[in-house]
């Protein structure tokens, strides 16, 4: 007799096991085998004049052995001194690790962290020794293979099992193809898993069009609000594995969209970058991605601040694939990398890579990418204090064309408030550096190019270059600064100058010494104090210009302020000027002080005695006129004495006075000689308050 059909052995509520059980257990199920035997038999099996067999259908389910990784280190409490021990992990905790900590976790293992997210899993549970584990969990203990020989070994019976091998395997591809079509991705989703785990053989593979059509039903729809995202990783990644071509508008599709989570967590950069590897190790996958979708993900690793993999994922563009990226995208990491503390010389690194990928930075501050990486730049050089590089990036920024009316290095100082802050900073760095060392034209230069660039120098940068200008003896500049700050000041851009820097200031050239006094009253609406106006007299002086001494002096007693015995000693100065010498306005100015009740003092007089030394016999009656008074004054003070200070106050004659004295009498000898005056005369009167 021959039966044409198949037999299929009906089992309701079995078990069968893959894990090796204890011999205890294995013992207890088989004496429950034997005690069910010849009743289980008739419920079980049921044999048609067809020879078919009606069962019930086996459940397997297979878990996962959540065994921990139980070492020494766990267990035992480390010795003082020990380096602490790594955290346990379990099949959980590898199996929730994202693609970027999946290859961190093995670089630090060292193991490989090149492959497929489950290629890195797989490689971290076995380094743990975490292992799968199937069971088969049912009601009641399996038939022995015994039993199931007696019950199938029918003398006199042939079976020929005649149905298709391939039936499970087509009709779950066909139910995958058909969910697909419907765009039911969850559904077409786990029938491929099923029929990968369970129908697909190697010499039976799954279809490249069975992933191909889910992987258009996980697309639709932006990946159906990216929750597919996690299905068509693993999808590209069996497809990478089984060497099955990948479509080129397919795996941009999945590789530009991919970047941000959209729904509850899912997608994200980790599962972009896992695509793209995936789609990078298929058949031709170097050549499927472009610039534009590479581009897009450095932008997204930037947004997350992963500035490492983005400036590798950019050296990979510009150096392994001879890509030209967008500037937009340098710009994107480099102004991550200029906002974190600690990554300023990734900034750097990303110049560079714009250079070498063929942009040049004369040119880039065009348009507002290559600002923004310029401005980038210049944060990072202020922070490593590269002045040098700060003001390198600006010079090429100003070289930009097309930003009239703008200047490039403008837009670039003010494109934010970091970027200004640290525009701000180079300058007044380097030219407090530049003052140090007396480079005033390095200066100045500076200090010109900040209000161009939309910066406002500090009060205190002001008076560096002013007050190195004049030390340098370059009053013309420092008068054209001096302007150039007022000017700033009454636009509203800078602060008004003080009464001190016009006072460091007047000490520049005569002619421009009224020009800086009339500045002063019209900046500052007064007529500056009393060490201004002494300055002013003091230049004056060392030019002799009386007539502009005694201006000073009148203006200072039109606005109430009284000159002090500086004030009149200086503009007697004047008439001392050698080769201008004027003993007759000496004489005078010491008058005119008296009758303001301002007392000379010894540098008065000397100053007077030395303005008669011109050869001329009045100027030698006027020396010995002085002289005399300050006798006077001198015998004043020692018979009431002296109240303040000696240097201001005192009238005592001094060792220069005797210099003086003698050389009024050596010019008294040459007067007589001269035949001028009677020598007797001369002794009798003249020479007498001349004497030491």
């Amino acid at each position: 007799m021959r039966l044409s059909n198949s037999w299929v052995l009906a089992m309701a509520a079995t078990s069968v096991s893959i894990i090796t059980p204890t011999t205890s257990g294995f013992q207890q199920r088989q004496q429950q085998q034997r005690a069910s035997s010849s009743s289980s038999m008739s419920s079980m099996t049921h044999v048609s004049m067809s020879g078919r067999v009606c069962s019930s259908s086996m459940r397997i389910s297979a878990t996962m052995n959540e065994a921990t990784i139980t070492t020494e280190a766990a267990t035992t409490p480390n010795d003082v001194g020990d380096a602490p021990a790594r955290k346990v992990m379990t099949y959980a905790d590898v199996n929730s690790l994202t693609f970027r900590e999946l290859q961190r976790e093995c670089k630090a293992l060292g193991l490989s962290a090149i492959g497929t997210t489950s290629a890195l899993r797989g490689r971290l549970l076995n380094h743990h020794g975490l292992e799968r584990v199937v069971r088969v969990d049912v009601t009641t203990p399996a038939a022995s293979a015994a039993e199931i020989e007696e019950i199938c070994s029918t003398e006199g019976i042939t079976f020929c099992d005649e149905s298709d091998p391939d039936y499970d395997f087509k009709i779950v591809l066909s139910g995958v193809m058909q969910k697909s079509s419907r765009g039911h991705w969850k559904s077409a989703t786990r029938k491929l898993k099923t029929l990968v785990n369970k129908h697909s053989t190697p010499d039976r593979p799954v279809p490249r069009e069975a992933y191909l059509a889910v992987l258009e039903a996980c697309a639709a729809d932006r990946l159906n609000g990216a929750r597919a995202s996690e299905p068509a990783r693993k999808i590209l990644e069996d497809m990478a594995t089984f060497g099955y071509e990948i479509p080129h508008d397919l795996a941009r599709t999945f590789a530009s969209r991919e970047r941000r989570p959209t729904h509850d967590g899912f997608g994200g950069i980790d599962a972009a970058l896992a695509m793209v590897h995936a789609i990078e190790m298929s058949p031709g996958g170097t050549n499927i991605l472009d610039d534009a979708t590479y581009s897009r993900l450095v932008t997204s690793l930037a947004r997350e601040r992963a500035i490492e993999e983005s400036i590798l994922v950019l050296r990979s563009m510009v150096v392994e694939r001879s890509f030209t990226p967008p500037l937009g995208t340098f710009a994107d990491v480099a102004k991550v990398a200029s906002q974190s503390v600690g990554h300023e010389s990734d900034v750097i690194q990303v110049l560079t890579y714009a250079k070498a990928a063929g942009y040049e930075l004369d040119n880039i501050a065009a348009v507002d990418a290559g600002r923004e990486l310029l401005a980038s730049g210049v944060i990072a050089a202020e922070r490593m204090d590269n002045l040098a590089l700060g003001l390198r990036l600006l010079t090429a920024a100003a070289k930009a064309k097309g930003c009239a009316p703008d200047s490039g290095d403008d837009l670039v100082a003010t494109s934010s408030s970091a970027a200004q802050r640290a525009c701000t900073l180079i300058h007044k760095r380097a030219i407090g550096k530049a003052c140090e060392e007396n480079n005033w034209k390095l200066a100045v230069k500076l200090l010109e190019l900040m209000p161009k660039r939309g910066l406002s120098p500090a009060t205190s940068v002001w008076r560096k270059v002013l007050s190195t200008c004049c030390k340098n003896e370059k009053s013309r500049k420092a008068t054209a600064i001096l302007l150039d700050w007022i000017t700033l000041a009454k636009e509203g851009k800078a602060e008004k100058p003080p009464v001190s820097v016009f006072n460091t200031v007047v000490c520049g050239e005569e002619e421009l010494t009224v020009k800086v006094l009339d500045i002063m009253r019209d900046t500052l609406e007064v007529e500056g104090n009393i060490i201004t106006f002494n300055i002013a007299l003091k230049r004056l002086a060392k030019a002799g210009n009386i007539a502009g001494c005694e201006g000073i002096l009148i203006g200072m007693l039109n606005e109430g302020l009284e000159p002090n015995v500086v004030s009149y000693t200086t503009t007697i100065g004047a008439c001392a000027k050698e080769g201008a010498k004027n003993p007759a306005m000496a004489l005078t100015w010491l008058q005119r002080m008296r009758m303001r009740n301002v007392q000379p003092n010894f540098h008065t007089y000397n100053t007077a005695l030395a303005a008669c030394l011109d050869g001329k016999l009045e100027s030698t009656f006027i020396g010995a006129k002085i002289a005399t008074e300050m006798l006077e004054d001198a015998e004043k003070e020692l018979a009431c004495g002296l109240k303040g200070s000696v240097n201001f106050k005192s009238t005592l004659p001094d060792a220069y006075t005797k210099v003086l004295g003698r050389s009024l009498m050596k010019q008294l000898r040459e007067n007589w000689r001269s035949g001028d005056i009677d020598m007797t005369l001369a002794k009798s009167t003249t020479r007498i308050p001349l004497l030491p």
